[in-house]
């Protein structure tokens, strides 16, 4: 109870807490980047892109799967992985205790999800990180799980496609998590071996080990409008050489001008871009365009935004 609840009337504070209490929670949201007041279920129906300044709000690997992939027919995959603490690493709290926290605050095992769909008709095997897990750092787990779906994908033959977000490696598994980007990158050496394709979509931020790896390996690298791609941050590297860096430093239209990216692709583009991409890769026929967006009601329950 405020201060001003104190010192109202009983019978007022009753009515305006019976007035609070008929409006629903979470029925608002600000974005960060126009400071602009945004009515949920708008923002919802728009993926989480601002209708006002049209910013690319950060989303979960939940979120994201359930926009990119096809309504019916997808499932989850390689639940079974875990992390482990190996090392058995402690600094100012214990790696395993971080796990959990980071666990509980997520309801994920780790910061790697895989899933089994259809794009527009089209299969395909797609993993996204969990950004609010650790950074979404790789570690064993998604090292293993990014390595068994590609494998999977190997194995029949069908795209995948990987949606990163991610600061890098993680420090608690030292050497295990820089083992992750060998791994992973030779099996992306063998998806193109076989003329399977994979395509990465890079959201805000891509650092570190993940950048170096499987991010930039794909057969078309794709990024969101001024997603952060790199692999040392623009601070450190203002610090190592001595120099101011160029307006706009790693940003995805920077990438895309300077060549370290294919294409930028707007979020409420991203299932008929890459759907129309891996259909001319794989000689198929896309399936039909969507249908209208999904009601208020259903909107606000969908959303999964960090």
């Amino acid at each position: 109870m405020s201060w001003i609840d104190k010192i109202l009337p009983s019978g007022v504070r009753s009515e305006e807490s019976g007035k609070r209490s008929s409006v629903p929670e979470g029925l608002w949201k600000k974005c960060v980047k126009c400071d602009a007041v945004l009515y949920r279920p708008d923002v919802v129906r728009n993926n989480d892109v601002c209708p006002k300044c049209d910013h690319h709000m950060r989303i979960g690997a939940r979120r994201r799967l359930a926009i990119f992939l096809d309504k019916d027919g997808h499932e989850e995959i390689l639940t079974d992985i875990e992390p482990v603490d190996r090392l058995k690493f402690k600094d100012k709290k214990r790696y395993r205790d971080r796990l959990t926290a980071a666990q509980k605050s997520t309801g994920e095992k780790d910061a790697l999800i895989a899933m089994r769909g259809t794009l527009r008709g089209l299969p395909v095997v797609c993993v996204a990180f969990e950004f609010n897990f650790h950074g979404g750092s790789m570690g064993y787990a998604v090292g293993e799980k990014f390595t068994r779906a590609a494998q999977l994908a190997l194995e029949e033959g069908i795209p995948m496609v990987c949606f990163s977000a991610s600061g890098g490696a993680r420090m608690q598994e030292a050497l295990i998590s820089l083992m992750q980007m060998a791994k992973t990158s030779a099996v992306i050496e063998r998806l193109k071996l076989q003329s399977v394709p994979y395509i990465s979509v890079m959201t805000d931020p891509i650092y570190g080990g993940v950048s170096a790896s499987l991010a930039l390996l794909g057969d078309i690298n794709v990024a969101e409008p001024d997603a952060r791609a790199g692999f040392a941050g623009p601070n450190i590297i203002e610090q190592t050489i001595r120099q101011k860096l160029p307006k706009g430093f790693q940003r995805s239209e920077f990438l895309l001008e300077h060549g370290a990216i294919d294409m930028i692709v707007h979020r409420c583009d991203m299932r008929d871009t890459i759907g129309g991409l891996l259909a001319k890769m794989t000689h198929q026929e896309m399936g039909p365009p969507d249908e209208a967006p999904p009601e208020e009601e259903d909107a606000v329950t969908a959303t999964g935004d960090e």
